[in-house]
């Protein structure tokens, strides 16, 4: 007798349908499961069989075949163990399990428990596209993936889901997707930084338009308080951003079960990462930093530390918000929109420009500051729409009053933002214009539309430059809510590319 039970399984991270077949036959008793797995899903034959013992269930002692379906696509990991384990049952004529319109993610424990797996969300999501009308999901996954476009039940045993199935117990479905508040444990508030009036004034405007900034200064400036205090200028996810997020972050396992993230994620890798954990891959495909960072932050203190390949692997998520990878298993195209803020010694000792105290002198050769610097190519500066100078705060200063709070300048960028929404559609920020929209949405004042070619010549700008100092020039009129661009702001944004 054949039975079918419906679930999916991790593509990169995307989800796939994958349906579960069993026949039990004639012959001695074996139990195999075929469908190109993995070592994870052969080794759910003996979590299946002591599960179905220990939750009360006779396992068939006949020769039992598993079928995944489609049998070309590699199937990886645990979340299969249930849809198994129900198909057994099917398979054996267990009466009176209704499972039309079903599907099952989850992992068994050997006393028949269901274990969480990771991304429940994105699973429950392709099951809900492709038809599914109930999906049961381990009840620590539940929280997470509510809200997928499908009745969500959180299932604490094999045995209680065979009882729901009979008709015997009631599993009723979760709630809405909780949101749940993040600690921003990580964030640093503008107040808390003393002084560097236009470094805060750039990560305002970076926030503002989704921009790009590098902070270069010595030793003790500030650069890396400056980076994490990016986040806490940023709006809350909206439901679309939150899903992306929460979906991404369950694939890579990082999170606890209680809901979806509603702020922006901070990423900050050491400069030792490798280039698969900044941008994804290895053999148990997971996501990178790159990746993680979506819709979110990403820190990248002391730049030019990081590996070349790593560096330049950042080209393609800067300036096109995705990352395409090309493995044996095939091409995926993974979301990498994120603002990224990275920080630099303008040299190796960090004193060529100042220093904290002023007394010292930088003792690096020029050639080792000019190779120091080459370590951040050409190409991958101009991509970069804010380059910023952050000069050492005397210590008389460190003591004075505490400045604007980062909720005070989050007001103005949500403005800003606004702004951005109603010309450009929702998710289109300035750092996203192309060429196109550009010319749409920037007009300009009359004396700056006298004086754009010389000031592009003045700051020997490329075609890729002038852009992005025209979406940085939008942002700063949006921050100051005014619809042309003036020759003070076209020139203060053209500061930044110095």
């Amino acid at each position: 007798m054949i039975a079918c039970t419906l679930t999916a399984c991790l593509d990169g991270v995307r989800a796939r349908r994958v349906e579960v077949e069993a026949d039990i036959g004639g012959g001695l008793p074996s139990f195999s499961i075929v469908g190109l797995t993995d070592r994870a899903v052969q080794e759910a034959r003996e979590r299946v069989r002591a599960a179905l013992r220990n939750s009360g269930f006779t396992f068939p002692s006949h020769r039992l075949t598993v079928n995944l379906a489609p049998a070309e696509m590699r199937k990886e990991g645990t979340a299969f163990d249930v849809a198994i384990a129900l198909a057994i049952l099917g398979s054996a004529g267990q009466p009176g399990l209704d499972q039309r319109g079903a599907a099952f993610i989850g992992e068994l424990g050997l006393d028949g428990s269901l274990r969480p797996v990771r991304g429940a969300l994105a699973l429950t999501t392709e099951l809900a596209g492709v038809g599914a009308e109930r999906l049961y999901v381990p009840a620590s996954n539940a929280a997470e993936a509510a809200g997928c476009g499908a009745p969500v039940h959180g299932v604490g045993s094999l045995e209680e889901l065979v009882a729901h199935l009979r008709g015997e117990a009631a599993i009723p479905a979760v709630g809405p997707p909780h949101r749940r508040v993040v600690p921003a444990g990580d964030d640093v508030d503008l107040s808390e930084i003393h002084g560097q009036t236009v470094p805060k004034r750039a990560l305002e405007v970076a926030a503002a338009g989704g921009h790009h900034v590098l902070f270069m200064g010595p030793p003790g400036a500030g650069k890396t308080m400056l980076a994490r205090a990016l986040r806490g200028l940023l709006p809350d996810l909206e439901a679309g951003a939150a899903r992306e997020v929460t979906s991404m972050h369950s694939v890579a396992g990082l999170l606890d079960g209680v809901g979806w993230l509603t702020r922006p994620p901070l990423r900050t890798p050491h400069h030792s990462i490798s280039i698969a954990g900044l941008i994804g891959g290895g053999s148990a495909f997971s996501p990178g930093e790159l990746s993680l960072a979506h819709r979110g932050v990403l820190v990248l203190d002391e730049l030019p530390e990081f590996r070349r390949d790593c560096l330049e692997a950042l080209r393609e998520p800067l300036e096109e918000g995705h990352l395409r990878l090309s493995r044996k298993g095939g091409t995926r195209l993974l979301p990498a929109s994120f603002i990224l803020v990275a920080t630099a010694n303008p040299c190796p000792c960090g004193r060529s420009a100042e220093t904290a105290n002023g007394d010292d002198e930088c003792v690096c050769p020029p050639d080792m500051v000019a190779r120091y610097q080459r370590r951040i190519s050409g190409p991958l500066r101009d991509r970069i729409d804010l380059v910023v100078q952050v000069r050492s705060v005397r210590i008389e200063r460190l003591g004075g009053g505490a400045g604007e709070t980062s909720i005070k300048a989050r007001e103005r960028v949500v403005r800003a933002r606004q702004v951005q929404r109603l010309r450009q559609g929702s998710g289109h920020l300035n750092a996203q214009l192309d060429a196109a929209g550009l010319k749409r949405v920037c007009p300009m004042e009359p004396a700056a539309a006298a004086e754009v070619t010389n000031i592009a010549n003045r700051y020997r700008l490329s075609g890729r430059g002038f852009h992005g100092a025209l979406r940085v020039a939008r942002s700063i009129a949006d921050l100051d809510g005014t619809i042309a661009i003036s020759l003070d702001q076209l020139l203060e944004a053209c500061e930044y590319r110095r």
